[in-house]
């Protein structure tokens, strides 16, 4: 039926919007990554007004860029390996989002029970060698980090540089480190303080730097300095600790800049082909494309894109809020008020697709990007959306759905490898669509909720619509009062496959407007016994299964029978806007 496991809400921009495939490039084998390829492919390619807001926004070149005050000793730990504690030298960055040198990643070894897929770069791994992972990495998800390389790279030029500039002074740092021995709670095999003191040319920085470069500066160390001034009468300006960390967050503030939204990354993701992108623009990009944006490799990456399964680059994300933690800091208000601004009034999501009623299940497959992105934003978060059913406008300006509809939550969602999902969904509530808008690619409204009236209200309007015509023949009320009332109602008890004990068959729409919640009730139930006990083909094991067996209350059941003849004229006839059990069954019933 039209309600289990589909979603059949048009489909053709799914084939042709943007980035909806690779093109005739799939069918080549892309080069290895280089440091060009964190270039964009066309630099000229026109932006759309959201790139265009967040780059004149966050974006501002580096010489407006605010510089933020760093300890020597924590700038040159951003640049160093984990492992080695030497500078980074053609870092990887590893599917757990740590970084080390190419150098420093362990032996390979076949990979056991490795059978789909079973691509060569998969079929060898490694154990991570870092304490807190300790997972198997494959080949082929570890590939050099091209915005740390160039980064590392910019950093190493600008100490080059400042230490041939400070080569012309007498300028050295005295640098002090505790003993590892006794920090480790071991006595030391040496206990002259010169094992431990080194006198190094340089401010601190270039100190610092030299040290590490030497491998006597362990990543986790902290060190002391006592600087040793100067001879030279008057040392080039820029050539202290200062001007040299301002000068490398310069240089390395273009390569933080994401190639979708051409803003500062903000909670950056290195992908298995070494490029790295805001994990929401990642997000956009798999909902259209399964293939890297830069260099067209396939994304082998979960499209949930949870901080669990793919975690954010650590050391990226560790430069950036070292270096521009305002910026990063308005960067996230500016992302929260653009979504706060993109809803405005519109409180819910729609999904034009198929029917679905309160308190039964809806399955949907998600495969549209549009849909997609809708459906990810529910799961961030509170896991519900609205689902209204598609109508040919009879006007132009109308709208192409029915203005009632079903509020759902996602109780189980299960991921594709290309991004498509299957999702499970329970009905909460009625709505009615009030205004609409679009927002990036569906549907979003204004609603108000349906619920039905109030106990004492629903009594009154049973005994309204019963009463007179039961004074004029009390005969088939009694013969319906006899039927035996089951001692403990439950809505998901098992029908009767008997009728021995129907009660009595109405023959008239005036009868069943006279009779009583309770009996109508029972005249459904004995229906719907009947026609499992023939086996109609809509009331099959396998759907009861689904969605229940038949409730025994009147509130549920109209829902529950409507979900197996789920057809628009349920709409046309008022089942979603009853607001009386009773009604929404004589409507069953009828």
């Amino acid at each position: 039926m039209s309600s289990e496991g589909t979603s059949q809400a048009a489909a053709t921009d799914s084939a042709s919007g943007p980035g909806s495939g690779p093109g005739p490039r799939q069918s080549r084998t892309p080069d290895p990554p280089t440091d060009s390829d964190h270039e964009p492919p066309d630099s000229g390619r026109q932006r759309s007004p959201t790139q265009v807001t967040q780059s004149q926004s966050h974006s501002p070149s580096a010489n407006t860029s605010p510089h933020r005050d760093v300890a020597p000793r924590d700038f040159v730990r951003l640049f160093q390996c984990q492992i080695c504690s030497l500078p980074l030298d053609e870092p990887i960055s590893l599917p757990c989002g740590k970084s080390l040198c190419r150098r420093c990643l362990p032996g390979t070894h076949m990979r056991a029970n490795i059978t789909y897929p079973a691509a060569p770069d998969r079929l060898r791994g490694f154990k991570c060698p870092f304490e807190d992972c300790g997972k198997e990495h494959a080949i082929g998800d570890c590939a050099v980090d091209v915005v740390l390389n160039k980064t590392a790279q910019h950093v190493r030029e600008e100490i080059e540089r400042f230490k041939n500039e400070s080569s012309t002074t007498d300028l050295a740092t005295k640098i002090m480190w505790p003993d590892p021995w006794a920090a480790a709670g071991v006595s030391s095999m040496r206990d002259d303080e010169e094992a431990y003191t080194k006198v190094i040319p340089g401010g601190k920085v270039i100190a610092t730097y030299r040290l590490a470069e030497e491998g006597d500066l362990s990543y986790e160390a902290d060190i002391y300095y006592d600087e040793i001034t100067s001879a030279t009468p008057s040392p080039p300006s820029d050539a202290d600790d200062t001007g040299l960390v301002r000068k490398a967050q310069d240089a390395t503030r273009a390569e933080m800049d994401c190639q979708v939204c051409y803003a500062l990354f903000y909670d950056p993701l290195t992908t298995s082909c070494g490029h790295t992108f805001c994990r929401s623009c990642l997000h956009r990009i798999l909902d259209h494309s399964r293939y890297c944006p830069i260099c067209r490799r396939p994304l082998a990456i979960s499209p949930l894109l949870s901080q669990t399964s793919s975690p954010s680059n650590q050391t990226i994300k560790r430069i950036i809020e070292t270096f521009w933690l305002e910026e990063v800091n308005a960067r996230k208000e500016a992302l929260d008020a653009e979504r706060v601004a993109q809803m405005q009034d519109y409180d819910l999501a729609l999904f034009v697709c198929t029917l679905s009623f309160p308190q039964m299940p809806t399955f949907l497959h998600i495969f549209e990007p549009r849909y997609r992105l809708m459906i990810r934003r529910a799961l961030e978060g509170d896991h519900t959306f609205g689902m209204v059913i598609p109508k040919r406008p009879q006007h132009p300006g109308d709208a192409n759905f029915h203005e009632l509809g079903t509020l759902l939550r996602i109780v189980n969602v299960q991921f594709f490898p290309d991004g498509r999902s299957l999702i499970e969904t329970v009905g909460l509530s009625r709505f009615r669509v009030l205004e609409h808008s679009y927002l990036d690619g569906y549907i979003v409204g204004k609603t108000e909720r349906i619920d039905d009236v109030s106990l004492e209200d629903e009594e009154a309007a049973e005994a309204a619509e019963a009463t007179p015509i039961e004074t004029e023949d009390q005969q088939p009320m009694q013969a319906m009062d006899t039927v035996k009332e089951p001692t403990e109602p439950s809505p998901t008890s098992p029908l009767p496959r008997s009728d021995s004990s129907s009660p009595h068959m109405p023959t008239s729409a005036t009868e069943i407007d006279s009779m009583s919640t309770q009996s109508l009730m029972r005249y459904a139930s004995s229906f719907v016994a009947r026609m499992r006990q023939q086996s109609v083909p809509w009331l099959t094991e396998r759907m009861l299964t689904i969605y229940g067996e038949c409730p025994e209350d009147p509130a549920i059941f109209p829902w529950w029978f409507a979900t197996y003849e789920s057809d628009s004229r349920y709409a046309a006839r008022g089942l979603w806007n009853g607001r009386l059990p009773d009604g929404r069954l004589r409507l069953d019933d009828s």
